[in-house]
């Protein structure tokens, strides 16, 4: 890496991994013009408490460190990013970063762009925990790591729910009282740097697709659905928390509010009911093999097939409602881990498309994951496009860091 320019870190803190990458920035043509971070290594830690497994690389591919773990070297979150930053940091000996982004998942309604983070953000991330217990808590391990090891680094709060703040109020609406609206108690949207990349990207693909009327499918262990027109989120599938919307790895989506009362009323505590619900449900609920699409596909357990035919009718469901929202539909878009690698999935999602939206798959791109799937005759282009989360908070981070005069 060069020390000529300035390094940021980005850190994606998930309930079960540690992500670290390292971006270089490079000095911008002219004063106006935008900052494009260069990815020189990524770092992660998965299976944390449980398997723990190390895993760096650099930029072209070359493994700096591929090592598992003992449970109790890797027990929790600080552990494993103090490791992680461990492993990095003797690229960095001479040039030492001097930011670092962070994914954070919910910013509530105080936060509608990227933030420098100082005591008052962090009290504020700690009163959303509630509504992303999975995710939150880890966000704030890594920002108080970094604020006890070096109290004066530029740190930056990227926040997952950002892209989805211009919503118009039908889509934020829930139907309970309105003082709970008023309360923050609303349909926010989540997966929104997944999504910020996806337009940017898709404007430079197939920039008359990015101006029209188009739904990515943001489809991973967790995943959700968003509608966008000329670009901006107009619609979500997942609302006050990242439970809800679709059926994912663990989490449940949207169920009958009824069915969390008649388990409450069955004795079940609330922190019986979430753990189930987050942990418990969805995929690995339904299938009792595995949370991951990988293994079910390969499964011949009936419920397995189950809960991948679920999981697609689901899917489908959903963009036929965010469809009515849009007034149509111009493009549609697959991303993330399995939207980007599974065409079975894919396939499924699109057979309950056809007759409603004329989709039909190029099987051979389908299998090759191409950039563009759907046949000539399909009336809707479908794309998959994978996306780059990290590199939304490194543009972010840098555009700050560049605001703050750092570097």
């Amino acid at each position: 890496m060069s020390a000529a320019h300035p390094v940021i870190l980005v850190v994606n803190a998930g309930s079960s991994s540690v992500k670290v990458s390292v971006y270089t920035v490079p000095e911008a043509a002219h004063d106006n013009a935008d900052i494009n971070p260069v990815l020189s290594a990524h770092g992660q830690i998965e299976g944390i408490g449980v398997a723990p497994r190390l895993r760096a690389s650099m930029a072209d591919g070359h493994v700096v460190a591929d090592e598992s773990f003992p449970v109790s070297q890797v027990a929790d979150h600080d552990a494993a990013f103090r490791l992680v930053r461990l492993v990095l940091s003797v690229g960095l000996r001479d040039n030492p970063p001097v930011a670092i982004g962070h994914r954070v998942v919910h910013g509530g309604s105080d936060f509608a762009q990227a933030v420098r983070i100082d005591d008052d953000v962090i009290a504020r991330l700690e009163a959303l925990i509630p509504l992303a217990p999975l995710h939150q808590p880890h966000n704030l391990t890594a920002i108080r790591a970094v604020r006890k090891a070096a109290p004066d680094m530029l740190q930056v709060a990227c926040f997952d729910t950002a892209f989805h703040a211009g919503h118009d109020m039908l889509a934020q609406l829930m139907a309970l009282p309105y003082a709970y609206y008023e309360r923050g108690i609303r349909r926010y949207g989540f997966h929104g740097l997944s999504y910020e990349y996806i337009a940017r990207r898709l404007s430079q693909v197939a920039p008359d697709l990015a101006e029209g009327r188009v739904i990515v499918a943001h489809l991973g262990n967790g995943a959700s659905l968003c509608a966008m027109r000329n670009g901006r989120s107009v619609d979500s599938t997942m609302g006050l928390t990242a439970l809800d919307g679709l059926p994912m790895g663990t989490r449940c989506g949207s169920i009958d509010p009824g069915a969390v009362l008649w388990l409450a009323q069955q004795g079940m505590t609330a922190d019986a009911i979430q753990s189930m619900l987050y942990g418990e449900s969805g995929l690995k609920g339904l299938s009792g093999v595995s949370s991951d699409m990988r293994v079910l596909l390969a499964s011949e357990a009936p419920r397995a097939r189950l809960a991948v035919d679920f999981y697609a009718y689901r899917a489908a469901q959903e963009i036929g409602k965010l469809a009515v929202t849009l007034g149509g539909l111009d493009a549609l878009i697959f991303t993330a881990g399995i939207g980007a690698n599974s065409p079975p999935v894919r396939s499924r999602i699109c057979a309950h498309l056809e007759t409603l939206f004329g989709i039909s798959l190029d099987a051979a791109a389908n299998e090759e994951n191409g950039q563009r799937i759907s046949s000539n005759a399909s009336r809707v282009p479908v794309l998959v496009l994978p996306t780059d989360e990290e590199g939304i908070v490194a543009l972010s981070t840098a555009r700050m860091m560049k605001a703050c005069g750092k570097g």
